[in-house]
């Protein structure tokens, strides 16, 4: 049978991955080399291995075939190509997620914690039990339509038979497996960003405001390109690109520790038709600098030069598990606080570059405590900035990411 030849596939992957790579790439390398798999083998077997994973620490002390009949049969809201696996009874169980989890429980001695253990760890506002449980379900993929592509975009994704739907304004959700780059121009009329990761814009929408208050005193071309704006960790730059379409007029700086996404943030940025950046690799914990593009070789950032920096730290990445489930499999608790040491360097050496009235936003797409909270604690108490807006955008009951953001101000 075909799909008992998925489910081996399947197994074989599991047994050879050890999780020091992003499931992802592991994959792509095994399938370049076993090249019988065609491109709908490829899919399914790699969708299955993602449900193994997708149950965290949860039935750990079983074997690794019965817990991916396990992660299968709970993930998936169609099993009739999996029906060979399972007896009567969980068919007869098999009616929506809900009760497929009782079902599951009445048969193995397991609840929420168990997938995610890490309850006492966490940002006080999450829903714990609401989170662990959405692991179970593949997040949907999120476009932000980009100013006057509306239209465009919407129209596209009609005439070729595309179910969306529409969350908000200029945001819009897709099925997972949708391939969106053969239906719209990506990053010129519209961006992949999660809906967690666009609710960011009402941070901007605060400096927006802040700024526009200086009209009055300025004239309106003195204003033109003002807000200088620094995003220190910028990775490919969608949060650059999201301050660019609603903060319009500014001058951007972006850096990265890695010069391969400095690379595809060029690349995209060209595509968004954002021609005046300046950008350099930086490593921001160090206060290192590689290859800057800056007429100062040594030092390309002048102090007090900023009116805003934004500060994507690296994190655990814990609220973007359920789209990458193997990294709650193999994760260490240890790593919070490696990850919260290096975002407490980053900041103290980013927010020298701060105007006086500037501001910092802090964003994290993680759900832990000590990345979260305890950082924003940190930036009032030992950096002597002012908090004007915290917030943990939780998206686990809109099958997205989750992130925290903190807005800052120099005073």
């Amino acid at each position: 049978m075909r799909f008992q030849s998925y489910f081996n596939s399947a197994i074989k992957i599991i047994q050879l991955y050890d999780g020091t790579v992003p499931l992802q790439h592991f994959l792509k390398q095994y399938f370049s080399q076993h090249k019988k798999h065609g491109s709908r083998d490829r899919r399914i077997i790699a969708h299955v291995c993602y449900n193994f994973y997708r149950p965290g620490k949860a039935f750990l002390n079983i074997s690794a075939e019965e817990r991916l009949k396990l992660a299968i049969f709970i993930c998936n809201d169609d099993i009739k190509e999996w029906k060979f696996l399972f007896e009567d009874e969980w068919l007869n169980n098999y009616n929506n997620l809900e009760k497929r989890i009782v079902f599951i429980q009445s048969k193995y001695s397991f609840s929420p914690p168990d997938i995610f253990p890490f309850y006492d760890a966490t940002s006080q506002s999450l829903d714990n039990d609401a989170f662990a449980k959405a692991f179970f379900v593949q997040p949907d993929v999120f476009l932000r339509i980009r100013p006057g592509f509306n239209d465009a975009v919407t129209k596209k994704l009609q005439s070729h038979n595309i179910q969306y739907n529409i969350i908000e304004e200029n945001c819009i959700s897709l099925p997972p497996s949708t391939n969106i780059n053969l239906v719209t121009d990506i990053d010129k009329e519209a961006v992949v960003q999660d809906y967690a990761s666009q609710q960011v814009k009402s941070f901007f929408k605060i400096v927006e405001k802040a700024f526009s208050r200086q009209l009055s005193a300025i004239s309106k071309e003195a204003f033109q390109n003002r807000i200088m704006i620094w995003d220190c960790c910028a990775g490919s730059g969608g949060k650059s690109i999201l301050a660019y379409d609603v903060l319009k007029n500014i001058e951007l700086t972006t850096s990265d520790i890695r010069p391969s996404i400095i690379q595809n943030l060029k690349q995209r940025f060209a595509k968004a038709d954002i021609k005046k950046y300046k950008t350099f690799v930086y490593d921001a914990a160090n206060q290192h600098f590689n290859q800057p593009t800056f007429p100062n070789p040594k030092f390309p950032i002048p102090n007090s030069s900023y009116d805003l920096i934004i500060c994507d730290a690296p994190c655990t990445g814990s609220g973007t598990w359920s789209r990458t489930p193997e990294q709650l499999y193999f994760f260490d608790a240890i790593k919070i606080e490696e990850y919260a040491t290096r975002q407490q360097e980053i900041i103290s050496n980013s927010v020298p570059y701060l105007k006086t009235d500037g501001f910092f936003l802090y964003i994290t797409c993680s759900v832990f405590e000590k990345e979260n909270e305890a950082i924003a604690d940190f930036i009032q108490q030992k950096l002597k900035l002012e908090l004007i807006k915290m917030e943990l955008i939780k998206g686990y009951a809109k099958k997205a990411d989750t992130m925290f953001a903190a807005l800052f101000k120099k005073n």
